[in-house]
Order: structure tokens, then C-alpha cells, then sequence
């Protein structure tokens, strides 16, 4: 019945939206206590997988293992954070979009078809509530209606569907593959008991074409030329959802598929792909000119590094992969909500034309600089210390040229990253004679407080309820 709760909240929101998109007030109100009590209701499932237990919507339909638990808290997180930083972000911009208050309406659909997935026990059913985060997300990607937007928007939903058609094969693969060894209730469960009896032609035939098809919705290089456009012209919550939260998603139903094949015939497909995206996200963050767009090109990174810690094969890599979902979800929104704040400031993406943050908008800066060094992995910050677990079980594991690559990959993300926010924060403007202060919508302020508390907390202190939904996810991934 939890589970349901959880599901209804963000419709009903939407339904409020609808009916009352003419009042000024009321829809945004409504979506930040929608998602609020999501997030509430949300940490006791939670708390319950962590404990031991299964909580079951509809059997092999909708239930939550420890993996689908830990993602279902992170979207909850994020989506919360998110209403909060829109209130003032979409009032700054009210009256300069024609339908601004239909943002909130397409916001908490997109949010219903995020928390369905961690839910969807049914892979057909993790088809379909992917592309429903897809089909719900693509107004809002284009909600500035600006010819950038727009064009962002035609791209997004192209990628969106072409890599839909290629995994929804790679599924209809699966299940024939699931026939032929025995049939019965179609389940991430069922498949994974079955897993030694299920063909390997046709499970290697279907693992491909859906890292190829869902891959697209990660942004897996060289499948990726969707997300910086999309990122850099959404809205800055909207972005902070997008990158938190769906490309982990969708990263997650083909993590799900990951045990089900021997170790040998894809540790080095992950290992590769993970490398490939990570090394290509690297080299683009040393040149990139829009702060958006940097941060999209981190998610390309850090979704390449996630990967590769699912290809260590190991205990440790597994723990690796969860940990690494967890902080880089959180840090990335909070990263989209900093950039979100310089936009409000400055009024422009461009890195070059940000300088001397700082004493413009205090608050913004101090935010982009923690945002920059935390998804740079500099610690003491909740990204180190996932990284740092990753590096510990890839060189127990033998990974040795694996993790010097990685490393180094890392190292020329930290520079990049790191060069252009330093300059944005405590640059010298071409004349300093007079630069007002701006001062930053309160709910704003506020989500990017709020935000920042895992941020630091995750890098310093791991909660034991967290700990042990963590080690839940773990094994939910274990062969």
C-alpha cells in the first residue's frame, strides 16, 4: 500500500496543477508538499529494506529490494530539493515565459514516472516507466521556448526514442530467452534464480542491445550528444533532476541485468564503456564554455565511473556502484541548483562572462565553488569517499591499469572543472568599479542549504540505516 502512496502523491499534484494552472501561487505550492511527502513517506520502505525486509506493492509487479530501495530515496531526495528551488526560480522567471505554471503539471509527472521505476519489479514494466521519464521530461527540457530549447528538445526526444525501440527489442530478447529456460512470472527475482539455465546467445544478445537502448538515456559516449544540450536549456531543477536521478535510472534497470550473465562475458564490456565515457567527458571539461553544460559533461563521467566499478566483479564493486549512485545523485543536483543560482545572479551561461562571483552573489558562489570541488571528488566531500571505494576494490581486485586510467581520467576532470569554476567564483571582472550584489529568491537559498547537507555529511559520516540499505543494494546486484 506504500508503495501506491508514494505513486498517487505526484499524480495528484499534477491533477492540482491542471486544475488550477491559472492561479499564480497554488501549483507550485502544492508540487513542493507533494514532494515533500513523497520523500516522508518514502524513508520508511525504505528503512524496511534496510532491516531485512521485502515490501511488495503487486507481486513480480511493483516491490522494492534493497537496490530499488536506495534509488527510490535518491529521486525522492532529489524531487524534493528541486520543488523547493523552483519556487523562487520560476517566480524570478514568471511573466517571461507565456506558460510558466505549466511547469509544475509536467514536473510531477516526470517525478511519478522516476519513482515507478525503482519500483517496477517487471523488466517490461522498467521499459515502460523509462520512457514515460522520457515522454514527461521532454516539455520541460523545452519549457524556455527559445529556438536552443526547442532544438534541444527535438534532439532529446529523437535520442529518447530511437534507444527506446532498440531496448524494448533487447527486453522482447529477454523474455524469449526467459521462455526457453522455464517460463513463469517475469521478474528481476524469477530472471535472477534462473539466470544459469537461461541461453547465453540470446541474454548476450539482449544485454547488448539494451545497454545500447538505455545506454542512450544514461548518456554512455559515444550515445551522449543528447544530454549537454538538454541540460545546459532546462530549467536549473529540472536539470538538477535530470542528472541526479534520471540518467540513474535508467543506469539502473541495465545494472539490474548485470548478474544475470557470466562475469566473463561482460566485466570487460563494462569496463570498456565505463573507461570510454569517462576518458571522452574528461577532455570535453577542459574546453567547454557553458557552466550547464560542464556539469552535464561530469554526468557523462560520472556514470562512465559507475560502470566501470560494476565491471571490478567483486563485493567491493558492487558496493562501489551503490555508493557512487548515492553521492553523485545528490552532489550532481545540488550542482544543477549552484548553477541554477549563478544563472539567477548573472543571467548567463557563459563561463566566460562570470567573473568575481563571489562578491556579486556571495550565497551563488560559495555554492558553485562546493558544487565544483565536491563532484571533483575532493574530499573530505561525499563523492571522495564512493570514488575512493571504487579505487579500493578495483586494485583488490587485480584492475591495476583499470584504475591508473580511471585515475588519471579523474585528475583531468578535477583540472578541468576546477579551472573554469575558480575563475567564475574569484575572478577579476574587466572593470570591479561597481558591482551590485544580488540577492537570491529565500526558497532558493534554502534547497541549496538543504542540499549541501548530505553533500558534506555523506563524506564524513555514513549513517548505519543508510550503511545498510547500502549493503542491501549491494547484494541486490551480487551474482
Amino acid at each position: 500500500m506504500t508503495l501506491f502512496v508514494i505513486l498517487a502523491i505526484p499524480l495528484l499534484m499534477a491533477a492540482v496543477s491542471a486544475a488550477f494552472s491559472r492561479n499564480r501561487y497554488l501549483p507550485g505550492a502544492v508540487t513542493l508538499i507533494g514532494a515533500v511527502a513523497v520523500l516522508g513517506v518514502a524513508v520508511r520502505p525504505a528503512m524496511q529494506v534496510a532491516a531485512g525486509m521485502r515490501v511488495v506493492g503487486i507481486a513480480n509487479w511493483v516491490a522494492l529490494d534493497g537496490f530499488g530501495a536506495l534509488v527510490l530515496l535518491v529521486v525522492a531526495i532529489v524531487g524534493a530539493t528541486a520543488a523547493v528551488f523552483s519556487l523562487g526560480y520560476m517566480g524570478k522567471h514568471d511573466g517571461t515565459v507565456r506558460w510558466g505554471r505549466s511547469y509544475y503539471l509536467h514536473f510531477n509527472l516526470f517525478l511519478f514516472a522516476l519513482l515507478l521505476v525503482p519500483m517496477a519489479s517487471e523488466p517490461i514494466l522498467a521499459w515502460v516507466a523509462i520512457e514515460l521519464t522520457a515522454l514527461f521530461s521532454v516539455l520541460l527540457v523545452a519549457f524556455e521556448n527559445t529556438h536552443a530549447a526547442l532544438e534541444a528538445a527535438w534532439k532529446y526526444i529523437t535520442m529518447m526514442f530511437m534507444g527506446a525501440a532498440i531496448a524494448l527489442l533487447g527486453f522482447l530478447i529477454l523474455f524469449w530467452a526467459f521462455e526457453l529456460g522455464g517460463g513463469g512470472a517475469f521478474s528481476w527475482d524469477v530472471l535472477h534464480a534462473m539466470a544459469p539455465h537461461l541461453s547465453p546467445v540470446l541474454m548476450k544478445s539482449a544485454f547488448l542491445l539494451i545497454v545500447v537502448g538505455l545506454g542512450v538515456k544514461v548518456g554512455f559516449v559515444p550515445l551522449h550528444t543528447w544530454l549537454p544540450d538538454a541540460h545546459s536549456q532546462a530549467p536549473s531543477p529540472v536539470c538538477a533532476v535530470l542528472s541526479g536521478v534520471k540518467t540513474t535510472t535508467a543506469l539502473a534497470v541495465i545494472l539490474r541485468l548485470v548478474p544475470l550473465l557470466p562475469a566473463h562475458l561482460v566485466q570487460s564490456w563494462l569496463l570498456v564503456i565505463g573507461l570510454i565515457s569517462v576518458g571522452t567527458a574528461a577532455f570535453l571539461l577542459l574546453q567547454v564554455h557553458d557552466y550547464k553544460r560542464m556539469f552535464a559533461f561530469s554526468t557523462v563521467e560520472h556514470m562512465g565511473i559507475i560502470f566501470v566499478a560494476a565491471g571490478i566483479g567483486t563485493a567491493g564493486g558492487n558496493f562501489g556502484v551503490v555508493f557512487q549512485i548515492l553521492t553523485h545523485s545528490l552532489t550532481k543536483s545540488f550542482c544543477f541548483l549552484a548553477a541554477g543560482a549563478v544563472l539567477l545572479a548573472v543571467d548567463t551561461r557563459e563561463i566566460a562572462a562570470v567573473r568575481g562571483l563571489i562578491r556579486t552573489s556571495p550565497v551563488a558562489g560559495a555554492a558553485l565553488m562546493l558544487g565544483g570541488l565536491a563532484i571533483t571528488g575532493a574530499p573530505p566531500l561525499a563523492v571522495f569517499l564512493s570514488e575512493f571505494s571504487i579505487f579500493r576494490a578495483g586494485l583488490n581486485a587485480g584492475h591495476y591499469v583499470v584504475m591508473g586510467l580511471l585515475a588519471l581520467f579523474l585528475t583531468i576532470a578535477f583540472i578541468g572543472i576546477l579551472l573554469h569554476v575558480n575563475r567564475m567564483v574569484f575572478g577579476q571582472p574587466p572593470d570591479d568599479s561597481h558591482i551590485p550584489k544580488v540577492a537570491l529568491p529565500t526558497s532558493s537559498v534554502l534547497a541549496l542549504g538543504l542540499a549541501a547537507v548530505p553533500v558534506l555529511v555523506l563524506g564524513v559520516y555514513l549513517p548505519e540505516p543508510i550503511h545498510q540499505l547500502m549493503l542491501a543494494a549491494a547484494t541486490a546486484l551480487a551474482r
